[in-house]
């Protein structure tokens, strides 16, 4: 029984570790060609296996979509994680706001299927898009502790800062034109939305 039990073991341990290869290779596809410009025969050809052997990992290119999804999500959390979490509130806030822009802006394609509804008849499942939740969950508790809890105010912030993230994908990719004023941002933020209500509610 020990020896079957090792071998489904290593079994599944060569299928994580192929379909962990399936993904890196649809990311590199992504970064070169965008989100669409790749089937899964261009996979399969990655890896090193024809297209039919795919299907063994990832029932459609929507499957896979779904995966790379709860893979990015993944990494977002993982470089989130890496955060300084200590220091005042309205510190963290700014550090949570470089982080999330500056990890956008790092890859054009990870950011449009993470962000942009960019491909046409994809939505993420539910366990996909759990990830997301958890990450929103996040900057809901960061904001929070800095005085803003209201779910417009949990709006604003996303709008603000994806919007600076597309904007420098967009115009000025690889550059800094757009993710510089980070900052400012903030500061703009936490003085309409936070500075404010604190002085309202004295």
């Amino acid at each position: 029984m020990e020896g079957a039990s090792t071998a489904r073991d290593r079994k599944a341990e060569r299928h994580q570790t192929t379909r962990r290869e399936v993904l890196e290779v649809a990311w590199r596809l992504a970064a070169e060609r965008g989100l669409t410009g790749w089937t899964l025969g261009d996979v399969a050809a990655g890896v090193g296996m024809r297209a039919p052997s795919l299907y063994v990992y990832f029932a459609s290119k929507n499957d896979l979509y779904d995966a790379l999804f709860a893979d990015g999500y993944r990494q977002m959390a993982e470089a989130a994680d890496r955060v300084d979490g200590t220091g005042p509130p309205l510190d963290l806030l700014r550090r949570v706001a470089h982080f999330f822009v500056d990890f956008c802006a790092a890859d054009a394609a990870r950011y449009q299927l993470l962000f942009l509804r960019t491909i046409p008849g994809f939505e993420p499942s539910p366990t996909s898009y759990a990830g997301a939740v958890a990450m929103l969950d996040r900057s809901r508790e960061v904001l929070a502790a800095a005085g803003a809890s209201r779910q417009k105010e949990l709006d604003l912030w996303t709008a603000l800062l994806t919007g600076l993230a597309s904007q420098q994908i967009s115009n000025d990719p690889g550059g800094n034109r757009w993710r510089r004023l980070t900052d400012d941002a903030v500061d703009m933020f936490v003085a309409t939305r936070i500075t404010k209500a604190k002085r309202r509610s004295s």
